[in-house]
């Protein structure tokens, strides 16, 4: 993923609780956070496409006592960010996390980390082509395991392409839970059940490429 753009001071606006993205971020942790709450006890697969520091799940991981149920996979392509999110993990004592350096635009980096229960695509569609997002969302049907769970964001700038996401997911066999729209701000969250039937990953094969 070489577009010019640093994603290691991307995650700079985090440090401010009233930025969109630090409110974005505890909207995601929420829906994790609450998607562990729904399943007690059961050992359970996660994984992160283009991660970044992993804010998101690792911190919810942090303050739950049940996190080594959780085998957990970050795909992350910015060595930097690479390196915070393997701080993290160690740090936090998170022993069943995988932070992978690697194209998560590429089918092939997710053999060892699929079929998966909880799929979080926080931060991808808004840097991807409409195309590669239609793209994307038909090949979820790979990543996910029977009745598992995608969290999704996107921005509503215009012109808004959520109403075609949210079509795109029912099309590929995937249930809205809910919907986040906020008033004030531009991102959207959503929770999407898969409903559909699980498909084998293809060996090889770029579903997206990063265009921000």
């Amino acid at each position: 993923m070489n577009d010019g753009k640093d994603w290691f001071a991307w995650h700079s606006p985090y440090a401010d609780d009233d930025s969109p993205l630090a409110r974005r971020l505890r909207l995601v942790q929420q829906h994790i956070a609450a998607w562990f709450d729904e399943r007690p006890g059961k050992p359970v697969s996660v994984v992160s496409m283009c991660a970044g520091q992993g804010h998101d799940v690792l911190n919810v991981l942090a303050s739950r006592p049940d996190a080594t149920r959780a085998d957990v996979t970050l795909i992350e392509s910015d060595p930097r960010n690479v390196a915070a999110a393997r701080a993290k993990a160690v740090t936090e004592n998170l022993e069943t996390v995988t932070v992978m350096q690697a194209d998560a635009g590429d089918l092939a980096s997710y053999r060892q980390a699929v079929p998966a229960d909880l799929v979080i695509m926080a931060g991808v569609l808004g840097n991807i082509s409409d195309a590669d997002a239609h793209a994307t969302i038909n090949a979820l049907p790979q990543l996910c395991a029977a009745d598992a769970t995608v969290i999704w964001t996107r921005t509503r700038r215009a012109p808004d392409l959520t109403p075609r996401i949210r079509t795109w997911l029912a099309d590929a066999g995937f249930a809205e839970r809910v919907f986040h729209a906020p008033d004030g701000v531009l991102f959207s969250v959503g929770v999407h059940r898969f409903a559909g039937t699980p498909q084998p990953l293809a060996t090889n094969g770029e579903i997206f490429t990063f265009i921000a």
